[in-house]
């Protein structure tokens, strides 16, 4: 299947693993660009540039595919060194970056220059429009009911992904509820040129992260995320235990007065405890509701290689099907 994305990225599925903090390791990222997709490491899991460049490293012993790598860029007190860990993706040969957070603009020309192409995040038309003025290449449109943070407009897939369609001239893909063939003939049927999966990708052979998480997303329905750190304006979808319970119980009863040192105990420095040592109440992380749409923990290649045969089937017989005269079944 050739699309924009797949011609851009030099990718065999439009498929993007999205970054994820403490799983876009190179093992996560080597899994999927081997399956055909493209596999992202996330910088900032790296505690240093040296370290990103170490795992780009690895990452390039374990494919000679193309791979990407995520760069957040956070409000924090600590500011990362930036320019450190891109430096690190450009000499690693990098030459896709997925951005997210706030304007990557800053980081634009070095990556330019460097023939690196640029996809940010986006959850809302305006957004991905601004990503576009900027000279970003492609843009990632999430929809409400991806994991992490969908923003603060509520505007699910069904709905956001036709308006990205009408407005934009660069290709995007879909975000948020992506798990399966139907979501990418959704996606492609809306305007989209492929999609981006993040829980998805958790709930596979090659994830590195806890047996312990990975059973969690199977067990999951679609009603069991929360939103968290919505009176704070920094929404995050997380999958629900106990101190996401607590962590509600505090923002309700706290209410206009909540401050993020009240939740500090369930939301800093948790994904360690919970990806690695399997801690599942440990604190909030991020899950989409396509939780409800996951059932079973295959390889990387097995999920990529189902998706693009049911997308197929899908478009060739089903859709063609009914065009033809053909009642479905």
């Amino acid at each position: 299947m050739k699309t924009a994305i797949t011609e851009m990225f030099g990718i065999e599925h439009p498929i993007i693993q999205g970054g994820m903090h403490y799983v876009g390791f190179a093992e996560m990222a080597a899994a999927v660009s081997n399956a055909g997709g493209l596999g992202v490491i996330t910088a900032l899991t790296q505690k240093t540039p040296a370290d990103l460049a170490n795992e780009i490293a690895r990452c390039r012993d374990m494919t000679d595919k193309p791979i990407g790598v995520n760069v957040t860029f956070l409000p924090t007190v600590n500011t990362p060194d930036y320019p450190g860990y891109i430096k690190a993706i450009i000499e690693g040969g990098v030459k896709v970056v997925e951005t997210a957070g706030n304007n990557p603009a800053q980081v634009l020309p070095v990556l330019k220059d460097a023939g690196v192409k640029v996809i940010h995040k986006c959850t809302a038309v305006r957004h991905a429009l601004k990503a576009q003025s900027i000279g970003c290449d492609a843009v990632s449109v999430d929809g409400f009911e991806c994991g992490g943070h969908p923003g603060e407009d509520d505007i699910p897939n069904m709905i956001l992904l036709p308006r990205a369609a009408d407005e934009l001239e660069i290709p995007f893909v879909s975000s948020g509820g992506q798990a399966d063939g139907r979501s990418l003939v959704a996606s492609l049927a809306m305007g989209a040129s492929g999609m981006n999966m993040g829980t998805r990708f958790i709930a596979t052979k090659e994830a590195p992260v806890h047996q312990n998480v990975k059973d969690a997303i199977v067990a999951a329905s679609e009603l069991d995320t929360r939103l968290v750190m919505r009176p704070l304006r920094n929404t995050e979808r997380v999958l629900t235990n106990a101190a996401v319970e607590r962590l509600l119980e505090k923002e309700r009863a706290l209410g206009a007065d909540l401050k993020f040192e009240d939740i500090i105990e369930e939301v800093a420095g948790v994904y360690p405890r919970i990806m690695k040592e399997g801690e599942m109440d440990a604190g909030a992380w991020s899950c989409g509701m396509v939780a409800g749409l996951i059932h079973d923990i295959p390889t990387c290649k097995e999920l990529i290689d189902r998706i693009m045969k049911e997308a197929e089937d899908i478009i060739s017989n089903r859709l063609a099907g009914m065009l033809s005269g053909k009642v479905p079944a």
